[in-house]
C-alpha cells in the first residue's frame, strides 16, 4: 500500500471528551485498544503519514500520542454537545495551515467506528487525489426494505408496498457508516460541510460497520473484536506481569487433609520464563491469594511475586514506576475479572484461552493455550518474537 505525504492527505479524528451516552467513549477499550487509538492505527495503516486528533481532553490526547498521532487542542467553544464535526475539522485545518501544512485531501475519521479497514480508506483518498470525486464517504450495500411511520400509519420509503420483488431483481441502496470521509480540502473549506461537489461512495463490509453510540453497541464491538482483529504475531513489550491462579495453573488445586494445597504447573511455562529472564525482560507475578505454593513456584522460577494484592491496578502502577517501564510497553496476562483493572492499565492486556468472557473482551491478545497448559510459554514466545523483529529492523 502506498503512502500519502502531508501535502497529499492529512487525517483528522475529532474526539471530544464530553460524551454523555457513554462516558469516556473515545478512550473506551475495544480489543484492548482505546477507540481513538484504533482510528489512528487505521489511518496510519492506510498510508496516511500525518494523523491528528482534535480533542479537549487530556486522556484522549495522551492515548492519541501513544498511538502515533499529533494532537490539536480543541477550544472549549468547539467541544460542547452542539458543536459540529465540521467546526472541529475547519479549526484543525487552520492549525495545520499555521504549521505550514496544506493537504490536498482532508480525511475525516470517526473514533466511534472501531473496525475501519485500511484498504478502502486508502482507496477513498486516492479517488480524490486522482480527481474522480470531491467527497468520498464509506457505505455498505443494503437491500433492506425501509419504512417510515407517522400518525396516518406506516409507508414504504424505498419500495412499493404492493409489490415485493426478489432481492436479485432490486437495485441496492447504500447505508452511510460514518467511519470515514475523504474530502478535497479546498472544496470542504468553501462548502463548510462534508458533502459537496462530486460525491462518491467507497464500499465497505457491512459486518464491520459498527458505530458506537451507546453502551450496547460498545459491548457488541468488544465481542466482535477477536473476530476482526488480526492475531498479533509478536508482543512489543518491555515487561511481563502475570496473575498466578488460572495463568500459571489451570485454576484448580488439590487440598490435602491438613489444608495444604498443591497445583499443577507446566514445565513449558517454566522454560518460557527462563527465556524471558535471559533476554533481560522484567517479570512479576501479581496474585490476589497468599499461598505458600505461589511463593514456592515464584522462587523456583526466580521471578518476584506480590501476594495478597486486592488492588492489582495500584500495585502494578507502583511496580512499573519502580522498573521505569512505560505501561504502554507492558503485557499483563490474566484470566478472571479481578484482573480487569490491571489489564486496563497496560498497552498489551492478554487473556489465556479459557479466561472469563469479560477478560477475553478486554484483551488485546487472546492466547491459544489455556492457563497451566503453556499460556505463559506462548506469551514468552510472542515477546521474544518481537525482540527479534525489532533487532532485525534496527540492523536493516
Amino acid at each position: 500500500m502506498s503512502t500519502f505525504s502531508a501535502a497529499e492527505a492529512v487525517a483528522v479524528v475529532p474526539a471530544r471528551g464530553g460524551s454523555k451516552g457513554v462516558p469516556g467513549k473515545n478512550i473506551a477499550m475495544v480489543g484492548g485498544v482505546p477507540l481513538v487509538a484504533r482510528a489512528v492505527a487505521a489511518a496510519l495503516a492506510a498510508g496516511i503519514v500525518d494523523v491528528r486528533v482534535s480533542t479537549d481532553d487530556p486522556a484522549i490526547a495522551a492515548a492519541a500520542r501513544a498511538a502515533g498521532a499529533g494532537v490539536i487542542t480543541r477550544p472549549a467553544e468547539l467541544a460542547g454537545d452542539t458543536a459540529s464535526s465540521e467546526a472541529a475539522l475547519l479549526h484543525a485545518l487552520d492549525v495545520l495551515v499555521a504549521e505550514g501544512v496544506r493537504p490536498e485531501v482532508l480525511v475525516f475519521l470517526q473514533a466511534t467506528s472501531p473496525f475501519i479497514e485500511p484498504a478502502p480508506l486508502a482507496r477513498a483518498v486516492r479517488r480524490v487525489l486522482d480527481d474522480e470525486a470531491d467527497s468520498v464517504l464509506s457505505a455498505f450495500e443494503t437491500y433492506a426494505f425501509l419504512w417510515r411511520e407517522d400518525s396516518s400509519g406506516a409507508a414504504g420509503v424505498n419500495h412499493d408496498t404492493g409489490f415485493r420483488p426478489r432481492r436479485q431483481d432490486r437495485e441496492p441502496h447504500f447505508q452511510e457508516t460514518g467511519a470515514f470521509y475523504a474530502l478535497r480540502t479546498a472544496g470542504f473549506r468553501e462548502a463548510g460541510f462534508r458533502f459537496f461537489g462530486r460525491i462518491a461512495i467507497e464500499q465497505v463490509a457491512a459486518d464491520r460497520a459498527v458505530e458506537i453510540d451507546d453502551a450496547h453497541e460498545l459491548e457488541l464491538a468488544r465481542v466482535l473484536a477477536p473476530v476482526f482483529d488480526p492475531t498479533p504475531s509478536a508482543l512489543p513489550v518491555d515487561a511481563v506481569v502475570t496473575d498466578f491462579d488460572g495463568v500459571h495453573t489451570d485454576d484448580s488445586a488439590l487440598v490435602r487433609e491438613d489444608g495444604t494445597e498443591s497445583v499443577l504447573v507446566s514445565r513449558s511455562d517454566g522454560m518460557g520464563v527462563e527465556r524471558l529472564r535471559a533476554a533481560g525482560i522484567p517479570l512479576l507475578i501479581l496474585s490476589k491469594e497468599r499461598n505458600g505454593v505461589v511463593a514456592a513456584r515464584a522462587a523456583k522460577l526466580r521471578v518476584p511475586v506480590l501476594q495478597a494484592v486486592d488492588d492489582k491496578a495500584a500495585a502494578l502502577t507502583e511496580w512499573l514506576a519502580q522498573q521505569g517501564v512505560d505501561p504502554a510497553r507492558c503485557a499483563y496476562v490474566g484470566n478472571d475479572v479481578n484482573d480487569l483493572s490491571a489489564m486496563a492499565l497496560v498497552g498489551w492486556p492478554v487473556a489465556v484461552a479459557d479466561a472469563h468472557p469479560a477478560v477475553q473482551r478486554a484483551a488485546r491478545v487472546v492466547l491459544r493455550r489455556r492457563g497451566g497448559h503453556g499460556a505463559v510459554r506462548e506469551t514468552a514466545e510472542l515477546v521474544l518474537a518481537s525482540r527479534t523483529t525489532e533487532r532485525e529492523q534496527h540492523d536493516g
